[in-house]
């Protein structure tokens, strides 16, 4: 039974979100969370998705010592009701979301982590992200990959990947609380350079099931992926 079935019998898992959103905006050159889409910053969005849902119960937001307190305003400003911290992250994703799995409810069955520039991620792949983790411990959005990937190597191309079985991973990712954070753990204390949390749960052995991801649960980046996000709202009917 899927879990929004679920809600009507109050039988459905204490689910947690923590919203990484700690970076550096590097490639973009300015703080892309704070960027207006449409007129509704980056951050915002992203929260605001998890906020609507249902199947949340709290959201833990992990971001810059600096953004502490705007943060904070933004969220009182938007009526974002489910944020209960807001945390300084680290150097690093793991790090960072370590800090927030720390803070989550104890009654948590499901921790969600999301990237805070993904603000497009609807309320169904939420949905089917925390329905397959419960089920099986680990999952993650992913979309199949429209272009021909080739392995490089000195400028060279080595060899051509099989697409077919290739998949672009998205955020939420959501796992089983005690496994998540074991795996976390475990990568901080042997120095790995981790680029998305499953690679962690990967690593101590876990399988991660993948669920339907979007096109449209782009994460953003450069600023032509604003410009992409705010044709994407329009075609949803948000301007």
């Amino acid at each position: 039974m899927k879990l929004s079935n679920l809600i009507r019998k109050k039988t459905r898992p204490f689910c947690s979100a923590v919203i990484v959103a700690a970076g550096s905006s590097e490639r973009m050159g300015e703080d892309k969370l704070m960027l207006p889409l449409d007129g509704v910053p980056v951050l915002v969005r992203s929260i605001q998705a998890f906020d609507s849902s249902p199947l949340i119960d709290e959201i833990i937001v992990v971001t810059q010592s600096a953004k502490i307190v705007p943060v904070s305003q933004l969220c009182a400003d938007y009526g974002i009701k489910k944020v209960t911290k807001i945390l300084t992250g680290g150097e690093t994703r793991v790090i960072s979301a370590l800090a927030g799995l720390s803070e989550i409810d104890d009654r948590a069955k499901l921790a969600a982590i999301h990237d805070g520039a993904r603000p497009l991620v609807t309320h169904e792949v939420i949905e089917k992200a925390l329905h397959c983790a419960a089920l099986n411990k680990a999952a993650a959005p992913a979309v199949p990959l429209k272009d021909t990937v080739k392995l490089v190597k000195d400028g060279a191309v080595v060899r051509t990947l099989e697409r077919s079985s290739l998949a672009a991973v998205q955020t939420p990712q959501v796992f089983w609380p005690d496994i998540i954070k074991g795996a976390l753990t475990d990568a901080m204390n042997r120095g790995r350079d981790i680029t998305d949390d499953c690679s962690a749960v990967e690593a101590m052995g876990v399988p991660v099931f993948i669920t339907e991801g979007s096109y449209e649960n782009i994460k953003i980046t450069t600023p032509e992926d604003i410009a992409a996000a705010e044709a994407i709202l329009e075609r949803r009917g948000h301007k």
